[in-house]
């Protein structure tokens, strides 16, 4: 329902219903902030735009934004001097010779407790089938490469007798080594041994890394 005012002596014709506070100066924030919300649709901008006094960025910049990488703080290394590579490969050679030795402070984290010295032992004492397993594999390999008629009808088995034997060996290295582990070192883990002197009974006895510390057929 619509409320007429009665015209003043000195209203004029454009201002004969006036709404309450309009031209007050003393007039409430809500008309003043009612003003401002008008303002800001008369220039395009929405009402969060207006909020923080600058327009929302697209998904797409904001993304891309914080995709930037990640800049550090520190200097640029300096190069290296011919001296500075001298000594680290100075350094690398005597860590390796150490390593080789079976010293603690050069094993790789893979190689180093008391387990895994007894399980290179372990394996290290003994002649097995798995030692020669880089060599038959060598020959395999030749064999293919030949492209033999007779040669390919035997690799097919000869490689499922590889695995056999590999596996059996398997069977027999975590048995013997896990029989050992309680005698020797009661109260540690044999968890992941097994792998572990699989891996040191495929290689050749001359490449393996720790060197072997025990001749075959010597006592543990």
């Amino acid at each position: 329902m619509r409320v007429f005012r009665r015209r003043s002596a000195g209203a004029t014709d454009g201002t004969a219903q006036d709404s309450p506070g309009a031209l007050s100066p003393d007039a409430p924030a809500d008309n003043k902030t009612s003003d401002n919300k008008t303002s800001d649709n008369k220039t395009g901008r929405s009402p969060a735009e207006a909020a923080k006094g600058r327009p929302t960025p697209k998904r797409s910049v904001a993304e891309a934004k914080r995709r930037q990488p990640i800049t550090g703080s520190r200097a640029p290394a300096a190069p290296r001097t011919p001296e500075d590579k001298v000594k680290a490969r100075a350094n690398r050679a005597t860590k390796y010779d150490a390593m080789k030795r079976g010293e603690a402070w050069a094993l790789n984290p893979r190689d180093r407790g008391p387990t895994r010295a007894l399980a290179r032992d372990f394996v290290d004492s003994k002649r097995r089938i798995s030692e020669y397993y880089m060599y038959v594999l060598v020959v395999l390999l030749a064999a293919v490469f030949l492209r033999n008629g007779k040669a390919e009808e035997i690799i097919s088995p000869l490689v499922l007798v590889l695995v056999v034997v590999i596996l059996i060996d398997a069977f027999l290295i975590r048995r013997s080594l896990t029989r050992l582990i309680a005698e020797r070192l009661p109260g540690e883990t044999a968890r992941g041994l097994t792998l572990y002197a699989v891996m040191r009974a495929l290689q050749i006895r001359r490449f393996r890394v720790p060197a072997p510390r025990v001749q075959p057929g010597q006592k543990l």
